[in-house]
């Protein structure tokens, strides 16, 4: 092992691995990449597409190989256990969202985080996206996100874990102060009881943010409007914005040269996590435990 190199490790080998963080990690310099899965036949392969040699397919190897820091892609049922080792271990965890299909097993692990003085991070790349950043920023006292499917219901707790949670989460980090207020709105599918649709209202001193999830629409979209002082910031599919100021829209196309990973937040979120394991800073999961805790009331409530 090069000693100048942080060696971090990749679990779970899948789609978002491969799509989303595979690339940036890869072009990120100082870093000794290990992979792990327990296909052999996916661990060669993408191993041999980025030139990774250090290929794993337990997870006692990733461990005996000195890694300080995991990225943890695997199926959600197995968060749980790979993070709880890992953090054990003495290892930094990013992970995927959500942490756990259930509120007891996500707490848990962010209490052994700060028991253990790890990094806990959770996987929320639209607080790190530029446009989502700016509209932040910006701020407003209505905020209305939108982050639509087609046919695609879902019984409750995975439509909202799997899914809705980003909406929950970009509206806590959009909110211009602490939320007060939780409503809920949904319908569910006659005859098979799957959820079609669901409307969550946080407000707070000053705002109301609404995240609408239609996963019956006619089409797959994500629409973010922030309003309020005579002025509106739209932003489309993380990208174009639209500002408009007393009635005057100010068009802004997004490069089409930016890599998604930098424009969906991916490149930010990543950058956090590793400046912060490389200055022993500690990344509290606390923050992103208040989200799963609201999508576990969203789950009661339409399972009621």
């Amino acid at each position: 092992m090069n000693r100048d190199l942080l060696p971090v490790a990749v679990i779970g080998l899948g789609d978002i691995a491969e799509k989303a963080y595979l690339p940036v990690l890869a072009a990120e310099p100082g870093l000794d990449i290990h992979l792990m899965t327990r296909n052999r036949e996916t661990l060669d392969r993408v191993g041999d597409r980025y030139r990774l040699p250090n290929r794993h397919s337990t997870l006692d190897s990733v461990v005996s190989a000195g890694v300080r820091a995991a990225f943890v892609h695997a199926a959600t049922s197995a968060h749980v256990e790979l993070v709880d080792a890992l953090l054990r271990a003495g290892i930094d965890v990013y992970v995927d969202k959500p942490l756990d299909y259930t509120l007891d097993g996500s707490r848990r692990l962010v209490e052994l985080a700060e028991t253990r003085e790890r990094s806990l991070m959770v996987g929320f790349n639209r607080r790190y996206a530029p446009a989502y950043v700016e509209a932040a920023h910006r701020g407003g006292s209505l905020i209305v996100l939108r982050k639509n499917r087609h046919n695609q219901p879902a019984i409750a707790r995975t439509f909202v874990y799997d899914d809705f949670i980003h909406v929950v989460d970009t509206l806590r980090f959009l909110a211009p102060d602490q939320v007060t207020d939780v409503r809920i709105g949904f319908r569910k599918r006659p005859g098979d009881g799957l959820l079609e649709h669901v409307v969550l209202q946080l407000s707070g001193d000053g705002f109301t943010a609404l995240g609408i999830m239609d996963r019956c629409s006619g089409v797959t979209e994500e629409v973010l409007e922030i309003s309020g002082g005579n002025g509106k910031y739209e932003v489309l599919e993380l990208g174009d914005t639209i500002d408009y100021r007393d009635g005057i829209p100010a068009v802004h196309r997004h490069d089409g040269w930016t890599p998604v990973g930098r424009q969906r937040g991916i490149q930010h979120a990543v950058d956090h996590f590793l400046d912060a394991v490389r200055s022993g800073r500690r990344i509290d999961a606390r923050d992103a435990l208040r989200t799963h805790e609201i999508c576990e009331q969203i789950v009661h409530e339409t399972e009621r």
